[in-house]
Order: C-alpha cells, then structure tokens, then sequence
C-alpha cells in the first residue's frame, strides 16, 4: 500500500513543489499594507490569502480564527467567513479555524466547503518543515475515499504535505518522492487524547479526530 501511494505521487510532489516556487498573477498587485503570505486560500492558487499582522490588520487577528484576504467581495463571500472590513482593496475574512460545514456533526451528511474540494478546512499545529517553528498550517480534508481520508497542509512556503488516514480514521501514511527527499525520512504516529500526532522525519502535524472523521 504505501509503495503505490509514493509511485503515485511523486508526480504531484513534483508539480506542487514547481508550483510553489510561482507566485500567482492573482497576487500581484497585493499591497503591503495587508501583508498576504502564502500563494492562495483555502488551496494553492486561489485568489485570497491568509494575512498576517500589520498596524492596519493588527484590530482584525483572532487566535480562534485564520484572517484571510479577497481583492474580490465574491470571492471573499466563497470563504463562508465573516467578512469585517476593506482595506486598501483588500475584504478581510475572519475564517474559524474548523470550518463547519453539514457534515461536521450535523447529522446533513458530509458537504464541502464553498468553492474547495474539501470537507472541512481547518488550522492545525505544525513544526519542523525545513526548521520551521511550531506554529499553525491550513489544511483541508478529503474523506470517503476508496483508500480513506486525507489531509492536504499548506506549509509555510506554500507547498503542500499530505497525509493519509485509514477508513476508520487512524493514521496511515505521509505522500512521500524520491525527488525532495521525503521518501528517505521516517514516517511516524502516536496518539495524544483526541489527537494523532504525525511525523515525517522532523516535520510535526497536530490532527484532530474531528477534523479526519467528521460525522
């Protein structure tokens, strides 16, 4: 199982990491008022972006929530966020850090979040990509696959880590190619209370149940 996974994905190990060194048309006339990082939200290449602090922003961070720009109102309005303020062209969504669509406990089945692929898109604790310091990643969730679940997370240059679950929610396997070096670090688990904490050489993802399990 985990052969086929790394032989199918190292092609899209490959094209996420050539993509990740792009910065998309979509971004380029950001302005440095609303410090935007990262090369899309919820996914790579879409047009809003987290946003960090800034003396125009610094009213609008919530620890509870990721604080996103739109240059677009309708884009900004796909988030499914609460929008609170324009500044400089930029709307500012306030965007919780799980994202609860039907499916999330509701008992309505598991849905997708606007405009996403994915069931639920969330902020989960991570460390260690390329000597990072522990802090939170965006990541989205896929379920009811043929193999299971997985979890998509935006690292802090941009490119993706996917983590594989089973059907039953437990942990299973990282994407890993030959061609970053991933194939060559050790793939770990373990379990604290309600969370699996996963490993991938140095690397850390905090994962909790409901985000991987859902309904």
């Amino acid at each position: 199982m985990r052969t086929i996974i790394q032989i199918g994905t190292v092609s899209m190990m490959v094209t996420l990491g050539l993509l990740g060194c792009q910065t998309s048309p979509k971004h380029t006339n950001w302005p440095a008022s609303v410090p935007g990082f990262g090369d899309g939200f919820p996914n790579h290449g879409d047009a809003c972006r987290r946003v960090g602090e800034s003396a125009a922003t610094l009213n609008y961070l919530d620890d509870s929530a990721s604080l996103v720009g739109c240059l677009s109102a309708d884009d900004a309005a796909k988030l499914g966020g609460k929008v609170l303020a324009t500044i400089d062209g930029v709307t500012l969504v306030s965007v919780p850090n799980i994202a609860v669509v039907p499916g999330d406990g509701d008992g309505q089945g598991d849905a997708k979040v606007a405009g996403t692929q994915y069931h639920a898109t969330a902020q989960i604790r991570c460390s260690g990509y390329q000597g990072a310091p522990a802090g939170m990643c965006a990541a989205g969730v896929v379920r009811g696959t043929e193999t299971g679940t997985y979890i998509d997370v935006t690292l802090p240059n941009g490119r993706q880590r996917t983590i594989f679950f089973n059907g039953d929610g437990s942990f299973l396997t990282f994407s890993t190619a030959e061609a970053d070096g991933t194939a060559a670090m050790t793939i770990g688990s373990r379990r604290e209370g309600d969370t699996t904490i996963a490993t991938l050489g140095s690397e850390r993802y905090d994962i909790p149940d409901v985000f991987v399990k859902g309904d």
